[in-house]
């Protein structure tokens, strides 16, 4: 059972806050689920493995890869046995540090601006600035690990309901 579905990143210009996932960021997000399957096994994973596996294209997954490298986020390996790990343990990692490293989320709620507003649009700005805030919570709170243990999760209650 793959989790696929589509989304794209939305930013407002006030907020620059994220509202769904880009491909982007759901590719790198599986491959870091994929990472974190294997992290306790300190074997470096090769891109061929982890394409396959996720079902994604090797040359996308090698960009992502590189700019999840730049972020501290994985680390890479040489060699005949090489490829790439996470770079620290996968409940160190967590879902908003991979989205600001591949979509350059700016972590401030929102700043305020110089035009008078009304009284509704001074409403409406302070009530998306909450859930900005409350959906930064979610990420900010939520890692590699506890994606890990949801997925085995549903994978558990899956093989429950064939037998």
């Amino acid at each position: 059972m793959k989790f696929h579905t589509s989304y794209f990143i939305l930013h407002t210009s006030y907020f620059n806050t994220p509202v769904e996932l880009s491909c982007k960021s759901e590719y790198a997000i599986l491959a870091l689920l994929e990472m974190a399957t294997h992290y306790e096994n300190g074997e470096p994973m090769q891109i061929r493995q982890i394409a396959a596996t996720q079902n994604i294209p090797d040359r996308y997954l090698e960009q992502l890869l590189a700019t999840l490298r730049r972020g501290g986020i994985i680390k890479s390996q040489r060699g005949s046995k090489g490829g790439y790990l996470l770079s620290r343990e996968p409940w160190k990692i967590t879902i908003y540090e991979v989205l600001e490293c591949l979509e350059g989320l700016d972590v401030r709620a929102g700043e305020e601006t110089s035009s008078i507003k009304s009284v509704d649009g001074a409403v409406i700005d302070e009530i998306w600035q909450e859930a900005c805030q409350a959906a930064n919570s979610v990420l900010q709170n939520c890692t590699l690990q506890n994606l890990c243990e949801k997925r085995d999760s549903r994978k558990q209650l899956d093989i429950m309901y064939y037998i």
